[in-house]
């Protein structure tokens, strides 16, 4: 999960470094970061289904080896297009490794105290990728250059592949009265991929641009095959039981909403170092430190939490925080602001950060049978996937508006003001995640449970 999680941002601060020396313009440079976000966002639902019928071992072996094959890949890349690829293909893999490894979670841990605990785990790994991926990139990018945040995956998902055959047991035969449903399965991951695609190139394409426009088209008629193949489908992908309680399709919306907002924010926070503050890469990875040690144990406590206190209340309260948080963090952002006056909304947003992403995955996870969490995962995950794209696709447009054919000190000043507002909407959309999270209804709250068994 750590893997998974760290990729995401890790090439972040390595970008200007990338760009210069394999060729990137300004316009395509951010397509490092989205061609892995497409591929993964699109692909996430299906490795959920595979890992449900396929075997959860089997897929993750999968998924690791095609990780640590596609970062060898786009460390050896000396043009864009081979590392474009190679980033696409560590896409596919971390979509097989989440949700395969969370359906492991919880169908080993039974639901309440048990799981929840083992969620904070993997959650604190989780949301500690995120942010120990910007720390990570700048150690590695400055001592050894922009090849080594690649090089680093190999020796990480080499060493998860051997303890995967030592510790999880070999999946069982499959079972042969389930069938894996391959129409509905391309279409959504076409659908997803299409969607995604467009809402993120959108802005360097243009909006009325002829393949933009394709790829929307494209993907919203895939979606209506989908819908379509599923009603008639014996075994269907998405099963309807699965959404009838409501639980997973909220846990899902603040999925997507945490990744758009919480999630953007570290990117955000890179470029104001960088572009604003003037730090180079190791600096600015030294100024996630605080942030990625709250991120960890925030996120490894919330499942003691949401085991003592509860769901909804845990995400209320955390969300609150986070919100206020943000707000703090904009305030104190300026051309020439001080890291000290950011520590207060840093801590806060934190805080908020590590707690929400473990406990929506718990939430996401309650009351769904063993049978179902591959794709429980896969649903969950595909949000979270889809919010991170299109999230930072629409708050970067927010953050350049300001910035057109400036230059220097202008640029600058431009540009700290276009990530302070971006910032406060970032805290808007957060308040927006805690209205829907009030609309949570467990009764009783199943994951408050202790089980009976020792």
């Amino acid at each position: 999960m750590l893997i998974v999680s760290l990729d995401q941002y890790i090439v972040v601060v390595a970008l200007p470094d990338i760009g210069r020396e394999l060729g990137y313009s300004s316009q395509t440079l951010q397509s490092v970061i989205s061609a892995y976000a497409v591929a993964s966002s699109g692909f996430l639902l299906f490795g959920g289904r595979a890992t449900d019928l396929l075997g959860r071992r089997r897929i993750l072996v999968t998924g690791l080896a095609l990780y640590a094959v596609a970062s060898l890949a786009g460390g050896l890349a000396r043009g864009p297009e081979l590392q474009l690829t190679a980033r696409a293909a560590q896409g596919l893999g971390g979509a097989l490794v989440f949700p395969s490894t969370l359906a492991l979670i919880n169908t080993t841990f039974a639901e309440g105290r048990d799981r929840n605990r083992a969620l904070g785990i993997w959650g604190g790994a989780g949301a500690a990728g995120l942010v120990v991926g910007v720390l990570l990139g700048g150690i590695l990018t400055r001592a050894f250059g922009w090849e080594a945040v690649f090089f680093v995956n190999v020796p990480l998902a080499g060493a998860a592949l051997i303890l995967t055959f030592r510790l999880i047991e070999a999946d069982q035969a499959k079972n042969r009265d389930r069938v894996f449903d391959l129409p509905g399965a391309l279409s959504v991951t076409g659908a997803v991929t299409l969607l995604v695609f467009a809402l993120v190139q959108g802005p360097n394409f243009g909006w009325d641009s002829p393949g933009i426009l394709g790829a929307a088209v494209a993907g919203l008629l895939l979606l209506g095959v989908f819908a379509a193949i599923e009603r008639r489908s014996r075994d269907p992908l998405v099963p309807a039981q699965l959404l009838a309680t409501g639980v997973l399709t909220l846990a899902t919306v603040i999925a997507f909403m945490f990744m758009a907002t919480f999630g953007s924010l570290l990117y955000f926070l890179s470029i104001y170092f960088q572009e604003v503050r003037g730090y180079d890469a190791l600096e600015t990875g030294i100024g996630f430190l605080l942030p990625t040690t709250i991120v960890v144990a925030s996120s490894t406590l919330a499942g003691r939490l949401v085991t003592r206190f509860g769901i909804k209340r845990t995400l209320v309260t955390a969300l609150t925080l986070g919100a206020i948080g943000a707000v703090a963090v904009g305030l104190a952002m300026s051309p020439d602001g001080s890291y000290i006056t950011l520590i207060p909304g840093l801590v806060a947003v934190s805080i908020g950060d590590g707690i929400v992403f473990t406990t929506m995955f718990i939430a996401a996870a309650t009351g769904v049978t063993d049978r179902e969490q591959g794709v429980a995962s896969g649903i969950v995950s595909t949000g979270s996937g889809i919010g991170a794209a299109i999230g930072l696709a629409i708050l970067v447009l927010v953050a350049n508006s300001g910035t057109e054919g400036l230059l220097g000190e202008g640029l600058r000043v431009a540009t700290a003001e276009g990530i302070r507002t971006t910032t406060f909407v970032i805290a808007v959309g957060i308040v927006v995640t805690l209205l829907v999270a009030l609309n949570l209804r467990i009764a009783p709250d199943a994951a408050r449970a202790v089980p009976n068994t020792p």
